[in-house]
This record gives C-alpha cells, sequence and structure tokens, in this order.
C-alpha cells in the first residue's frame, strides 16, 4: 500500500482564541489521530515541541481516498504532502535504472 511522509502545520486564524476552546479542539484533533494510528492508517505521528506543527507516516490505498481522508482535519490543518518509497522499493528503482542504462550501451 502507499505510503506518504505528511507535513502538518496547525492553522492559526481557524485556533480559537479562548484557552478552554483550544484545549478542547486539540483534544479532539488528538483523538481522531489516535483512532487513525488504532486503525493502521497512521503508521508514525510526531508533533515539533512548542510550534503548531509536525508530521505523520500514512498509508492509504490511492491519492483519492487520501484526499477524502485529509478532508476530515479541514478547516484546522495544512497538508504537505510527499510519497515515499521503502528500501525495497528503493532496491528495485536503483536496479531498474542500472537495467535501463546497461539497455543504451
Amino acid at each position: 500500500m502507499p505510503r506518504y511522509y505528511v507535513k502538518w502545520e496547525m492553522k492559526p486564524q481557524m485556533t480559537p482564541t479562548a484557552p478552554e476552546e483550544t484545549l478542547k479542539l486539540l483534544l479532539s484533533l488528538l483523538e481522531m489521530t489516535k483512532q487513525d494510528m488504532q486503525a493502521g492508517k497512521i503508521k508514525d505521528w510526531g508533533v515539533v515541541p512548542g510550534e503548531s506543527c509536525g508530521y505523520s507516516i500514512i498509508e492509504h490505498p490511492s491519492e483519492v481516498d487520501l484526499a477524502t481522508e485529509s478532508l476530515k482535519w479541514m478547516p484546522y490543518v495544512n497538508f504537505e504532502v510527499k510519497p515515499i518509497l521503502t528500501v525495497d522499493q528503493s532496491t528495485e528503482s536503483i536496479k531498474k535504472a542500472a537495467a535501463a542504462a546497461q539497455a543504451k550501451k
């Protein structure tokens, strides 16, 4: 299943100004994160201490599923998403490139 590196950042303009409302929102978003981790959608997750950003490693069967899943975080979070390869996929890619280079000789 395709994996993605996701850099996320909270939208400050969408964060409530009242501390108790901010706390409620953040705990709600963290609960959603835990549920996605338990369901196996999020493989790793972290936050940068003292900042409103972090990363996650996620798996989704397709870009459409990924886009659909990300909608539940709107409008509170911005994402930067990049596909990632496993070690085996990287090895396969290098071997294909080497074979293609050999075929050109």
